[in-house]
């Protein structure tokens, strides 16, 4: 069994403690990108439909890659693995910043740094999760999906608020050589961690692998149904693709009420991921818990997209925020606690395609729904699918409500 346990433990071990604070830097920099590409491409358009094509650059490089970064992480050292994405991807960002800051940006060149990042994301991610589990001991593997919710909620505050302000006061260019900076902590710390060996060989990287992988994933009803549901709500419910419309159209504010509005989502999660990092690991039914946190996310999509009040607009975000992190509080430490280490590249691989596959196809689906209809009824539509979508897993797969932790060696 996990330890019962706060899973704020896990940080006093070095080297996971170190990677952690990195990864916090780099972070709150890739939030801040997120945030100035969308308020960037609006600008410079006004067009929903290219709003929603930011989501199509960023997924179809993760579909393209994620399974073949999957299987490079289980094959080769996954350190050296992040050493090289984390430079390729410091080196476009400043690249990205560079071309802004002396007037040359154009959505080709937007598009095409976006794609790229992405697409050395695929080959990171993998690697990157798959070390971090091993970086602290066997008893602890729950942990670490937990104390990276919050790695991602706080920087996901943080970073839209700290773009708001660069870009009322400096454009998106400050935001994008920010972000090419954040990646430096990561790369020098990556020379000092040593991942506890793993028991088991390494695959061969080849495509026999890569199907292992999707063997893996399919014969695990848990995680199949987790990971399909996860595609589909984050695929109907991406609001956050539409703040820049929100924001300018419907609740009229500026860049700073833009980048309050990206965090609010962030601030619900702060308090969610907190909260399943104190308790989570006590939940007696955390599979039940999930299903009515997705279901929760819904409901919060719906009220985001009536609401015509800042206020009230801000406390739906939140709310969608918080029930995510809820959600994701179970989900990743169950993805972790199923998979053994041998298989952990290719796992995240095949995660990769559902989790950033969702939101970024989402976004494409939303910008098309609301040039067709309007960004509300994109929005409530969405929310209500995602409601429908969580009620029919639940009755699909029962094993959802019984799951228990336990870990996988």
């Amino acid at each position: 069994m996990t330890t019962a346990s706060p899973a704020w433990g896990v940080l006093r071990h070095r080297d996971f403690r170190w990677f952690y604070i990195a990864q916090f830097i780099s972070l709150i920099g890739s939030s801040m990108q997120l945030a100035a590409v969308n308020w960037h491409v609006w600008t410079l358009t006004r067009d929903e439909l290219a709003l929603g094509l930011v989501g199509l650059v960023r997924v179809l490089p993760i579909i393209a890659f994620a399974l073949a970064g999957g299987v490079i992480a289980d094959s080769f050292d996954r350190r050296k693995l992040q050493i090289i994405t984390q430079t390729g991807m410091l080196v476009a960002a400043a690249a990205m910043g560079i071309a802004t800051l002396m007037g040359q940006a154009s959505l080709p060149i937007i598009y095409g740094a976006t794609a790229l990042i992405a697409g050395m994301v695929a080959f990171d991610q993998p690697a990157r999760r798959a070390m971090m589990v091993a970086l602290v001991p066997p008893e602890r593997i729950g942990d670490v999906g937990r104390v990276n919710v919050i790695l991602f909620t706080v920087t996901s505050v943080l970073g839209p608020a700290i773009a708001g302000a660069a870009l009322a006061q400096f454009g998106p260019g400050i935001a994008y050589l920010l972000n090419g900076l954040s990646f430096l902590p990561v790369v020098l710390v990556l020379f000092f961690v040593h991942p506890r060996p793993s028991d088991t060989p390494a695959s061969r990287p080849s495509f026999g692998a890569m199907v292992e992988g999707l063997r893996f994933v399919w014969g695990q009803p848990v995680l199949r149904a987790t990971m399909l549901l996860d595609f589909l709500a984050t695929f109907f419910s991406s609001a956050l693709t539409l703040l820049p419309v929100y924001a300018t159209d419907v609740l009229k504010v500026d860049e700073l009420g833009y980048g309050i509005l990206f965090a609010a989502p962030a601030i619900g999660a702060a308090i969610g991921s907190v909260a399943m990092a104190q308790i989570g690991s006590r939940l007696q039914q955390p599979g039940r818990v999930m299903l009515w946190a997705v279901g929760g996310y819904g409901a919060a999509t719906v009220l985001f997209g009536f609401s015509s009040v800042f206020a009230l607009s801000m406390l739906a975000l939140a709310l969608t925020g918080l029930m995510d992190a809820i959600s994701t509080g179970i989900r990743s430490p169950m993805r972790d606690l199923l998979t053994p280490d041998h298989m952990r590249g290719r796992t995240i691989g095949v995660n990769m395609i559902f989790f950033m596959g969702g939101p970024q196809l989402g976004e494409f689906e939303a910008g098309v729904m609301a040039r067709a209809f309007g960004a509300p009824f994109s929005v409530i539509s969405g929310g209500l699918a995602t409601i429908f979508i969580t009620g029919l897993i639940a009755l699909k797969v029962p094993a959802l409500q019984t799951y228990r932790e336990q870990v996988t060696h």
